[in-house]
């Protein structure tokens, strides 16, 4: 797409005057019923419900996605992406004339098509072969559609695809209508439909680096829509919206300005700081976002909502006739300047980015950092930090309290605060991408592994740690160098078994089980081992997938991980290597000391930030 694109907003109404040309490159008409009906339904659920509208806007309309066309002489064009769309408005407008209106027709507009020249006249031949027959009830789509006759002229609809599925598709505009019997006020729908229905009109000027073809490769390559951004781009880079002597200029400016912030968002340190992976929109353009917040936009909207929100600001933020670029701009690059500068401050990047992943709402955080000075707004943020916690006592909170995720999260995040090196920061990024969650430190003792996949998953975790590895060499050699009372020998033989046998014994297993849980004295130490006390953040990977791997595996796989440069959570990482315990004399078991020292450790560092109970 190029500087020289134009973008509008077209009511359907305001289609019927115009020619459209279907090159051979696209593929022949395809919509089904799934596709039509939803068209239909949605335009009729904004009849009946239409926003409210606001004082000093133009009034709600129902938005189509685009139609990105070339002009090809006065009154026609060249339809590059959205033939299907444009080919099922004219079949609904071709079934208002011949189903609702009397002798003053709306005009219909004429499609031809380079390698299917009739397709025009069959569509204007297309009529309903007895519409007061009654249709099918209680069966399938398929058969219902079936059971509708249409003539279409002389045309053999069946003897030809896109006219096979031409004609079906007007057989699901006459059922969908049908279906709805009384309940559709005809003259509403075809009002709404007509005027308040509007596609997004794209228009491109061909040249060397922008050929028709190409465009339309890039759009129907994996069927990737033009999104809220690219449509938001257009209508900033419209020659039209410059003066002449100016148009050049301020256009290179500002797609210079919004690439440094595209990249900058790319940073996924950054990106991931302002941004929740669970968030249900996902951006292909990550600016989009910056859009939708400035917007407010919610995942109820749809999906051209920014895009119709800021359509709006260039109609109505004018100066000297034309609209304003220079304050919408500005605007857009204020609002993301604002998240640049909570970055690069190293407390706010660390409180914000806690709220954020506890989904605080960015705007709300926003529109208060706007009303007062850097060190208000943070105590108004250790404040809200305080909220997400709320009055607890941490002795008395057990696994599955959402709170203890928020715990474990603000300890390693203050414990990163308090380290007092500004180069090291918390990495909000790694954290979201390699989902840590809550797990407990030593196994609880109740839980056996069923299965033989997590079975042979523990037995190859609990060679690799004696051993250093599950080959079958290395094992084999392990087991015949020890004497034949070592305890670890036997268990290595045990499960040497294990990982060869065909079919396991799970009343082995439980057994072996448990004769190494007491090996780790992991079965008497820890109390109660669903309190915060023995509760850390551990990645997926980390905790397996038999979910029960003992204190000195996790603490194994921590350490290998942290030395390979994987990232590591702070307060994880010092629970392990027992920097919290205050007797570290066996740096394999975890103790009721262990936990009690860890506890302790919580208490301290987040004292300012859980209010105690009274």
């Amino acid at each position: 797409m190029n500087n020289n694109s134009t973008l509008s907003l077209k009511s359907v109404i305001k289609l019927v005057d115009l020619s459209f040309y279907i090159p051979d490159y696209q593929r022949g008409y395809r919509w089904t019923y799934v596709q039509v009906e939803q068209l239909l339904e949605d335009i009729w659920n904004f009849a009946k419900d239409p926003p409210t509208k606001e004082i000093g806007k133009e009034p709600p309309f129902y938005c189509l996605q685009p139609i990105v066309i070339k002009k090809v002489s006065d009154g026609k064009w060249e339809v590059i992406d959205g033939q299907q769309r444009l080919t099922t408005i004219m079949l609904v407008i071709h079934y208002f004339n011949e189903m609702w209106i009397g002798k003053k027709k709306i005009k219909e507009s004429v499609i031809s098509y380079e390698t299917r020249s009739n397709s025009s006249s069959f569509i204007s031949s297309i009529e309903i072969d007895n519409p007061d027959e009654r249709i099918l009830e209680n069966e399938s789509i398929e058969k219902t559609l079936r059971s509708i006759h249409i003539k279409c002229g002389n045309y053999d609809a069946e003897s030809n695809i896109d006219f096979f599925h031409i004609m079906n598709a007007y057989k699901a505009i006459h059922y969908w209508v049908a279906m709805k019997g009384a309940d559709l006020d005809n003259n509403k729908f075809q009002s709404v439909f007509l005027n308040e229905t509007k596609v997004i009109w794209y228009e491109v000027e061909e040249s060397d680096n922008n050929k028709s073809v190409d465009i339309f490769t890039r759009l129907n390559i994996g069927k990737i829509p033009l999104t809220n951004s690219e449509l938001i781009k257009a209508l900033f880079l419209m020659k039209g919206n410059f003066s002449s002597e100016k148009a050049s200029l301020k256009q290179i400016q500002i797609a210079s300005e919004w690439d440094i912030i595209e990249r900058t968002l790319q940073d996924d340190s950054f990106w991931y700081f302002i941004y929740n992976n669970t968030n249900q929109i996902k951006y292909e353009n990550r600016i989009e976002y910056i859009f939708d917040l400035m917007k407010g936009r919610t995942v109820a909207d749809e999906y051209y909502f920014t895009f119709n929100q800021f359509y709006e600001d260039f109609e109505s933020i004018t100066r000297n006739g034309k609209p304003d670029i220079d304050k919408i701009w500005i605007d857009v690059k204020k609002y993301f300047l604002t998240f640049e500068e909570w970055y690069k401050d190293y407390e706010l990047y660390h409180f914000i980015g806690y709220l954020i992943d506890c989904g605080v709402s960015i705007n709300l955080m926003k529109k208060q950092s706007s009303v007062c000075d850097k060190l208000s707004f943070k105590g108004y943020l250790k404040e809200e930090i305080r909220k997400q916690i709320g009055n607890c006592n941490l002795d008395e909170i057990e696994f599955g309290d959402k709170r203890i995720r928020k715990i474990l999260l603000l300890f390693n995040i203050i414990t990163v605060l308090q380290t007092q090196k500004s180069d090291m920061r918390f990495p909000f990024y790694k954290y979201k991408i390699e989902n840590w969650d809550i797990e407990h430190v030593s196994s609880r003792t109740e839980k056996r592994i069923a299965g033989d996949k997590r079975i042979k998953a523990w037995v190859i975790d609990m060679l690799d740690y004696f051993i250093g590895s599950s080959e079958d060499e290395s094992i084999s050699t392990f087991i015949n160098e020890k004497q034949e009372d070592n305890k670890v020998a036997d268990f290595c033989v045990r499960l040497f078994d294990l990982k060869k046998a065909s079919k396991i014994d799970e009343t082995s297993v439980s057994i072996l089980f448990d004769e190494i849980q007491k090996y780790f004295k992991e079965d008497k130490d820890v109390e109660n081992k669903d309190k915060i006390s023995n509760l850390a953040l551990l990645d997926s990977e980390t905790n397996r997938s038999y979910g029960n791997a003992f204190f000195p595996i996790k603490r194994k796989r921590i350490i290998d991980n942290d030395s390979k440069g994987i990232f590591v959570p702070i307060a994880t990482k010092n629970l392990f290597l027992k920097y919290y315990s205050k007797n570290s004399d066996n740096l394999m078991f975890w103790t009721k000391e262990d936990a009690k020292d860890y506890f302790d450790a919580i208490n301290r560092v987040l004292k300012d930030y859980i209010p105690k109970q009274d």
